[in-house]
């Protein structure tokens, strides 16, 4: 959320129009009957104001997204989820400022919520792979061949076990980047979508509610692959 976006919200408005001019006021007259020459006194009053104002704005609590944090395939699914945020908030602040302009500001806020999820589930995928390279699968296998040869029995059976289990990693790796795909392909379309809906020409309803459907897609494959526990 843009400091602007942040400015202009009932919370925000409230605060202006609030005891807080009483509050600045206050602080003022307060300096000036301690013997603080006026100018200071109303200088104080008005960063008094303006502090207790910008105490109200609503903090900015999206996450910092950086893609080249990660390696591929995730990198691409969040660049392009990023560039495709940015053309639908371009769409919509080319529409006319009133209801339709607000909804279509409502239902991009929840996309904006997609790309949240997006890169959670890009960051576990890359964490997953992490930890297949630590395993060293290739290491693993020409240590398999070695304890064969020598028949130490335990140690192969601990050898095929980590094994097993980068398999399922890689497993939940092509599967999470499959679906997140699939996500940016359904993200495009909306993304196509949307000046069609915000010029009155598409149906704002079934728009708003394939833009939920994605964003749950997101939540549960997010979800899931928190619950994997990388070695």
């Amino acid at each position: 959320m843009s400091f602007r976006d942040r400015f202009y919200t009932p919370q925000t408005a409230k605060a202006i129009l609030s005891w807080r001019i009483l509050f600045g006021v206050g602080v003022a007259a307060g300096s000036i009957l301690l013997g603080i020459a006026p100018a200071f006194g109303i200088t104080l009053g008005v960063v008094a104001y303006s502090v207790s104002v910008a105490a109200a704005m609503p903090r900015d609590t999206r996450v910092r997204i950086d893609p080249f944090t990660v390696q591929e395939p995730w990198r691409q699914f969040v660049q392009s989820a990023q560039r495709s945020a940015v053309n639908l908030h371009q769409v919509v602040e080319g529409v006319t400022a009133g209801p339709v302009q607000d909804r279509m500001a409502s239902i991009v806020a929840k996309l904006d919520h997609g790309l949240d999820e997006t890169w959670q589930i890009a960051r576990r995928g890359h964490d997953i792979d992490q930890a297949v390279h630590r395993i060293d699968p290739t290491a693993l296998r020409s240590k398999l061949d070695t304890l064969q040869r020598q028949g130490a029995t335990e140690a192969i059976a601990s050898v095929h076990g980590q094994l097993e289990s980068v398999d399922r990693l890689k497993a939940q790796s092509t599967k999470t980047a499959n679906t997140l795909r699939l996500a940016q392909t359904r993200l495009d379309e909306l993304v196509a979508r949307a000046a069609e809906v915000s010029v009155g020409a598409g149906d704002t309803d079934a728009y708003e509610h394939d833009v939920e459907d994605l964003v749950v897609e997101l939540e549960g494959l997010r979800q899931a692959v928190q619950e994997i526990r990388p070695a």
